[in-house]
């Protein structure tokens, strides 16, 4: 289907400076992250954009004229490299402010570069993302290149899916419907029509979670039902834009009268549509900036490509190439590891792979464990995060990483037994949050009316008005013990409090009414501050993040590389995205497997491919056991007999007591059934024990869940344990709830009063 034939059937239904010295620019290789939170004052001249800029991040920032392409490798500051280029040019009066556009992938990205740009005095500049760009475009041009209202824009289209299957009479279960939506999206980034999807989607290999034949007829009927409902898709803002610029040369001249400069970032993301846009936004001009590292495609099941990129110099033989290697992240050790991964990769993108070279002092070496199953590991990876904890290391400052969401579960179980606050990366949005919401407006009304506030009278600085504000709404100075709801709520107003603290140390005269208008400019970009609590995420969701500690977790065969992943084009992806998951590191790096996947199950994994020479284990390096926590087998580490493996503890497989299956679930293998299966729990024995735990969990200061999880209740209370050894054997108890509430439970189950108290236990614990 042509551009124009879209547009209809839409239309239907509705001089040069000095480098500055080494010592300058070596302390100016400031992490992203830091650059994120901080907000360093705006610069006095044009050159002072300059200063702190390492000779290569300053070759790009005074790069300005014709095609330039920036290789920047992971934690290179390459996104300070281009809006210094961006704002020196502003300030420069080489580039006029409205005439720049800046395009990037998420709206937290584009959010940072908004306010990295206008703290050094580039106010005017547009960051979007494509779609934002294109959706501002297209919303604008409607009415006069189609006529009438546009067609309102569906956030989800996995109901338009279903209703299409539906139509067909095809049946999709959950994962079914995820996946061919995904696939109709791959068709519509690489402008494959319905028509042609089968015999695309064998070319490019896709491995389709249907016949190709019956998604082409999903793919048709839920584009007629779009146009029935006179509804639009994401994809089809960048299609409907790529269309009225390619059939309304007025509107196309219009576009590129306004916008004569372009920078684009994460530039091996691109898809084919996306590239089609930004050749028609360009025209026959050449005044564009792209930023990438191909080592860092990890989403060509979306259409990305890094060809784009690898292909930029022959499209523009007379461009300006700058790399970026100075790597100001992470730390020799961690840089090693990435550098010796890309080292075994083959492909394109491995031919123009950046070496690396770590500008921070040396830190620890990547601790490689073994763990027996996925519980065990999960459990050895919470008891390091306490460790890390109690040693000082914030929880916001680690992270664990995994393959896919599925995973996320047994990690969030182990780290709640453990009493350790964690976030999802993904979840609730910060800004959509209630309390966020409450202490916005809260804030707001103190800008407007502060003046009759006593508090706020008292209050000497920016940083003292927002913590007298938000004690209103629940913050205080001290953090609530434990973790759920209520640390939850707590952190997410610390942050606030943080953010103030960086506003003020940037901006001495700032008033809480400048505190207000930063929020709702971080608010419309969801460029949200820091919150307290350790990350969980897949690390495809994790690019462009980093944290002082990472665990890798489930770094096995048949996670990593997925099972799926089968021809040699996927597998380098793979390791491009293990890759992506070690240059999150700043500090320390924890990589681990499990030799299976659930208690006692058939131990026949190993550690991936991906780590073949590169991890001690794999040269027959001396290890020990426990170092890693419960169940694991560290490698590498200093202390035990030369070429000495620790035998591992052989478990028996987890069975459900009521009809035998093999569990391999985490929360059945708590309940020690199925899911399914008929409880025989003790009603009265689990309301005593929950009256117990609300008791503990209200002396001790934490929710109720870091006592005991409801599934342990539950397996408690359907047990009955009669001594320590049957209740040992409970999962989520564990040795240290053993020790503390054992007692208690146990007497509890004998139908007797529980004979201590939280603080008599910890005294005890304390004694022994």
């Amino acid at each position: 289907m042509t551009p124009a034939a879209l547009v209809r059937l839409r239309a239907s239904p509705c001089g040069q400076p000095t480098h500055p010295s080494p010592a300058t620019w070596q302390h100016g290789g400031v992490t992203a992250a830091t650059h994120s939170t901080l907000f360093p004052r705006v610069p006095d001249t044009p050159d002072a954009v300059l200063d702190g800029l390492d000779p290569e991040q300053r070759e790009v920032a005074t790069a300005l004229h014709g095609p330039v392409c920036v290789l920047a490798g992971a934690g290179t500051g390459k996104t300070r490299a281009i809006t210094h280029r961006i704002a020196y040019g502003v300030r420069a009066g080489i580039l006029q402010p409205s005439s720049v556009l800046a395009v990037t992938f998420t709206n937290r990205a584009a959010g940072e570069m908004r306010g990295r740009l206008r703290m050094l005095g580039a106010q005017g500049v547009q960051a979007r993302t494509f779609h934002s760009a294109a959706l501002r475009q297209l919303q604008y041009f409607w009415p006069k290149a189609v006529g009438g209202g546009m067609p309102r824009l569906v956030d989800r289209k996995v109901q338009l899916v279903a209703d299409a299957a539906a139509a067909c009479r095809v049946r999709l279960d959950r994962g079914e419907l995820r996946d061919v939506t995904a696939e109709i999206e791959w068709s519509k980034v690489t402008q494959t029509v319905p028509a042609d999807y089968a015999r695309a989607a064998v070319k490019a290999g896709r491995d389709t979670p249907r016949d190709p034949a019956e998604i082409a007829q999903l793919y048709s009927a839920y584009e007629d039902l779009k146009r029935a409902r006179a509804v639009i898709d994401f994809e089809d803002v960048l299609l409907l834009t790529v269309a009225i610029l390619q059939d309304r040369h007025d509107i196309a001249d219009q576009v590129r009268a306004q916008y004569q400069h372009f920078v684009v970032d994460e530039y091996q993301d691109v898809s084919p549509l996306q590239q089609r846009l930004l050749d028609l936004w360009l025209g026959d001009r050449d005044d564009l900036c792209v930023v990438g590292d191909a080592s860092q495609t990890i989403y060509s099941f979306t259409g990305a490509t890094p060809d784009h990129l690898l292909d930029f110099r022959t499209r523009h033989p007379g461009a300006t190439v700058v790399k970026l290697v100075r790597d100001y992240r992470s730390t020799p050790q961690v840089v090693h590891l990435a550098n010796g991964l890309l080292a075994q990769a083959r492909g394109r993108a491995a031919d123009h792979r950046l070496e690396l070279i770590s500008q921070r002092p040396a830190g620890p070496e990547p601790v490689h464990t073994e763990y027996s199953d996925e519980p065990a590991e999960a459990e050895g990876a919470a008891h390091r995060i306490r460790a890390l904890l109690d040693s000082g290391v914030p929880a916001g400052e680690i992270a664990i990483l995994f393959r896919t969401n599925a995973q996320s579960e047994t990690y969030e179980q182990a780290l709640a037994d453990a009493g350790i606050p964690y976030q999802l990366r993904g979840a609730e949005r910060f800004f959509d949050r209630p309390e966020v919401r409450k202490a916005g407006v809260a804030l707001r009304a103190a800008a407007r009316f502060g003046g009759n506030d006593s508090l706020l009278d008292e209050a000497v600085d920016l940083p003292s008005q927002v913590r007298a504000v938000l004690s209103g709404e629940g913050w205080t100075a001290q953090p609530p013990a434990g973790s759920g709801a209520v640390r939850e709520r707590w952190e997410s107003l610390a942050a606030l409090v943080n953010l103030a603290h960086d506003f003020a140390a940037a901006r001495a005269d700032a008033t809480l009414g400048d505190l207000v208008a930063e929020l709702d400019e971080r608010a419309g970009a969801q460029h949200a501050p820091t919150v307290q609590g350790v990350t969980l995420a897949s690390l495809h969701s994790a690019k462009g993040l980093e944290w002082d500690v990472v665990f890798l977790v489930g770094v096995a065969e048949g996670m990593m590389p997925i099972t799926y992943a089968k021809t040699d084009e996927q597998i380098e992806e793979e390791r491009r995205l293990l890759y992506v998951g070690v240059t999150r590191a700043r500090e320390r790096l924890h990589v681990s497997w499990a030799l299976s996947r659930s208690p006692g199950g058939r131990a026949n994994r190993r550690a991936s491919r991906f780590l073949d020479g590169l991890r001690p284990g794999s040269a027959a390096v001396a290890g020990r056991a426990g170092a890693g926590g419960p169940g694991g087998v560290e490698r590498g580490v200093p202390g035990g007999p030369a070429g000495v493996v620790p035998r591992r503890t052989r478990r028996t497989p987890a069975r459900c007591r009521v009809c035998g299956r093999t569990l391999t679930e985490a929360g059945e293998m708590k309940l020690m059934r199925c899911e399914d299966c008929p409880s025989d729990m003790d009603e009265g024995l689990y309301e005593r024990l929950r009256e117990w735990r609300a008791d503990i969990a209200r002396r001790s200061g934490q929710p109720a869940f870091c006592v005991f999880t409801d599934k342990t209740m539950i397996a408690i209370a359907e047990t009955g344990p009669e001594d320590e050894a049957e209740l040992a054997r409970i999962p989520g108890v564990g040795m240290r709830k053993l020790h503390r509430y054992g007692t208690d439970v146990l007497a509890i189950c004998a139908g007797r009063a529980p004979e201590g108290t939280e603080d008599e236990a910890d005294t005890n614990s304390s004694k022994k």
